[in-house]
């Protein structure tokens, strides 16, 4: 017998095919109704299981993961209020373009609207967030019904992917007996109406002996249904038109959000390629700290541009064409300035979304980044396709406009390179430089998860370039702190490099139960956590000059002291003076094991601090100028 009873033949197949299409590796969280699809996974030996001991840990780790990857991690978990723990992740993975697989399991259709314990309506639970969402049949063991179990598993991983990535949701009732728990054959069943011999349990329940003959029992080599991925090309009409506009412009512009996941795990040479065109027109690139452009050999082009944050408001930023990929930057000061900017601005989105929320970019181009950058790289090389002209290259009016861009980028590293001197930071310390600090000093090769609020803003600012590859990642679909700590555990487990956390205290206090996955599913960690005891972010804001309800209801001090909650994961805890960051960073990396690096600092200074600083920066240009 193929197996003990439906429920748990169910979730086999389901698994099989899952795994079939390239499914390595789910997420579980502990339940009963899930019972089937936890063992079916569990004794699968092509996935990776990884426990985690509430859903939205569960969903955040699974999310880090896949953000990392590119492809698709599942999430398992049992029916009422659990999935509702991970609705953030699905939100998250939509904003966000990540692909998700998210398995719930359900009680039978018969018990819902009936008071039934830990019985909701799961139907369509996440509503248009998700790709894809399907209501499942019972577990049946008819032909048709598992040729249709089969072919929904491979689509739904497809649904996860393409240009338009992001989660999908599978909803599957299962009938007790839920465990691997024997049900007597049912010989009277029929291929394709095993209507049953009389006894309900047999009927309901039972498994015929000859189910794994049949070829929907057998499935098929590989996955049931293959897809045959396609790309979302421009037309030649619509890149000739890009590219006459880049060649023929005297200010051209290269703006790179943060990079959805499937640019970030690209192993083609798009950003060689990128870069090259940014030269040869002398566009310079504003490349955003998750754009996957800062880190790694080709940042050491004098197009890459990092301070911009600084000093975009202040330099003459009036680019007469500007060609934007990945999602909407980080910077409000680069959003407030492409939005004041009269002229052209191409936006480049495989799926066709519109982000960009000042409504003033000019044109929607609907085509893969990777392969429209190739594309222009080709076209300036052999000549452009309007009369085989030759190559583009940047002439003196080009020329002059990308200096303006390194002479303001010359002017906010000094700055920023003199304000984060370790002997500057033993009197005036600032949170800016412990991001830098980081940035700087991470192992090559490795990842560094960037929590929101303060950290991703002040990576963007501070976090300057290197030549050395990182992969840095933060949450900023929806941009929210909530799952921080397990997104980037996620994150880290995808292979044996260094793994960062540059979080604040309060990302850290929100998803402090991530932490139990350091041990449990075996990864290490770094976790350096500004801790300005509460909301520093909301310094930035109005609200600062309103005191009540500032302190009580926007910053809301804590005074909480996080080495318990190291000891409590054992990771190894240092409370870290800001002048001693990079020395003691530099011992935990060279460390074994996870370690805890809690910075206290005054969120309100720090805030002084980068006002200060951009005064400075604004004093630079005027007198370089």
């Amino acid at each position: 017998m193929s197996a003990p009873n439906r429920s748990t033949l169910w979730g086999r197949v389901l698994v099989e095919e899952l795994v079939a299409g390239g499914l390595d590796a789910v997420c579980v969280a502990p339940g009963s109704r899930s019972t089937p699809l936890t063992v079916a996974f569990a004794a699968h030996p092509d996935v990776t299981v990884y426990s985690h001991l509430d859903e939205r840990s569960t969903a955040y780790f699974a999310l880090g993961r896949a953000r990392r990857t590119g492809e698709p991690t599942a999430v398992v978990c049992t029916s009422g209020t659990a999935l509702a723990n991970i609705h953030p992740a699905v939100v998250e993975a939509d904003r966000g373009r990540v692909p998700l697989l998210v398995l719930t399991a359900d009680r039978p259709a018969e018990l819902r609207d009936s008071g039934a314990n830990q019985t909701i309506d799961q139907r369509e639970f996440y509503g248009d967030a998700v790709r894809w969402s399907v209501d499942l049949p019972e577990p049946d063991v008819a032909d048709r019904r598992v040729r249709s179990l089969r072919t929904t598993a491979a689509r739904a991983l497809v649904e996860t992917g393409g240009t338009h990535s992001g989660p999908v949701h599978l909803n599957c009732p299962f009938s007790k007996p839920l465990e691997p728990t024997e049900v007597a054959s049912d010989p009277g069943a029929d291929a394709d109406d095993p209507a049953g011999s009389g006894d309900p349990d047999r009927s309901i329940h039972a498994v015929p002996d000859d189910f794994d003959d049949r070829p929907a029992g057998r499935g098929r080599d590989g996955p049931f249904v293959s897809t045959a991925d396609g790309e979302t090309r421009a037309t030649d009409a619509a890149r000739e038109d890009l590219l006459a506009a880049l060649e023929s412009a005297d200010r051209p512009l290269v703006v790179v959000g943060p990079a959805d996941p499937s640019m970030h795990a690209s192993d083609a040479d798009w950003r060689e390629q990128l870069v090259g065109v940014a030269d040869s027109i002398g566009a310079p690139i504003l490349a955003d700290p998750l754009s996957d452009l800062r880190y790694g050999p080709w940042a050491d082009s004098p197009v890459i541009c990092t301070a911009y944050d600084g000093y975009v408001a202040d330099v003459a930023f009036d680019p007469d064409v500007v060609i934007r990929f990945g999602a909407a930057p980080t910077s409000k000061r680069l959003a407030h300035a492409l939005r004041d900017a009269s002229c052209r601005q191409f936006l480049v989105d495989a799926a066709g979304g519109w982000r960009e929320a000042t409504f003033t970019a000019t044109d929607l181009l609907v085509a893969d980044p990777v392969h429209l950058i190739d594309s222009l790289s080709d076209d300036l090389a052999a000549g452009s396709g309007a009369g085989n002209e030759p190559a583009a290259t940047a002439d003196w009016t080009q020329t002059a406009w990308l200096d303006r861009f390194r002479r303001a980028e010359t002017a906010a590293a000094s700055v920023v390179e003199a304000a984060t001197e370790p002997d500057r930071l033993d009197t005036t310390p600032f949170e800016g430089a412990i991001a830098r600090t980081v940035l700087q000093g991470a192992p090559p090769d490795s990842t560094v998860f960037v929590s929101n609020s303060m950290p991703i803003r002040d990576a963007d600012r501070f976090g300057g370039s290197r030549g050395t590859r990182l992969h840095v990642l933060g949450n900023r679909g929806a941009s929210g702190i909530d799952g921080i700590v397990s997104a980037a555990l996620g994150a880290g487990s995808v292979d044996d490099e260094h793994l960062t956390l540059l979080t604040g205290d309060l990302a850290l206090y929100h998803d402090s139960n991530g932490l139990l996955a350091v041990e449990r599913c075996e990864v290490d960690v770094t976790i350096v956590a500004v801790h300005n005891d509460g909301g520093g972010i909301f310094h930035m804001l109005p609200i600062e000059d309103h005191d009540p309800p500032f302190t009580d209801h926007f910053k809301t001090p804590h005074g909480l002291d996080f080495e318990p909650l190291a000891d409590m994961y054992g990771l190894s805890y240092a409370s870290v003076d800001p002048a001693d960051v990079a020395a003691s960073y530099r011992r935990a990396v060279e460390s074994d094991g996870s370690h805890l690096l809690s910075v206290s600092i005054d969120g309100e200074s720090s805030h002084r601090r980068r006002e200060a600083l951009a005064e400075r920066v604004r004093e630079r240009l005027r007198t370089d100028d």
